[in-house]
């Protein structure tokens, strides 16, 4: 898979794209952390979400994002990283969603030498630290591992429950 897409369909299954709020999937690629970054701020300052938080959400989307491309790359590069936005309520929740945190994480091969892969490892300190920047910057996180990966979720509150 290659590049950013929107998933599902919502108005060919005869609901308003509003019941289903918006989904994003991508490749495991770091270039488009950005555009997820991007979407998050732009959704919650539509969704009422004040505006000394924005730079939270874009952090925290950012760093949840980037931690899942870095799982993706290094034990499923050909699975796509899901972001999801909730429908408009009274908080603005994200939701960003691995193929890997909960399943087997391949090792690198180890070589003759002590030199680093390059990837990212999930064993590693860097996948813990990740979590303790998001613990940082959410007051609402939960972060969920299932047998088919990591679910990590996001929530801000908001002065007008419903988009504009």
């Amino acid at each position: 898979m290659t590049g950013v897409q929107a998933a599902g369909s919502t108005a060919a299954a005869g609901r308003a794209p509003e019941e289903d709020g918006v989904s994003l999937r991508f490749a495991p690629l770091p270039e488009h952390v950005r555009t997820a970054r991007l979407v998050a701020v732009a959704l919650a300052r539509r969704a009422g979400v004040e505006e000394g938080l924005l730079d939270e959400v874009r952090l925290a989307v950012g760093e949840a994002c980037s931690r899942a491309v870095g799982l993706h790359r290094s034990a499923a590069p050909g699975e796509p990283v899901l972001v999801r936005f909730a429908p408009p309520g009274d908080r603005f929740r994200v939701e960003v969603a691995d193929l890997v945190t909960g399943g087997p994480v391949p090792k690198p091969d180890e070589g003759g030498e002590n030199e680093s892969s390059g990837l990212f490892d999930p064993n590693s300190g860097e996948a813990d630290m990740g979590l303790a920047v998001l613990r940082g910057l959410v007051d609402d996180l939960e972060v969920e591992t299932v047998p088919a990966g990591g679910v990590i979720r996001m929530g801000w509150p908001v002065h007008h429950p419903d988009y504009a």
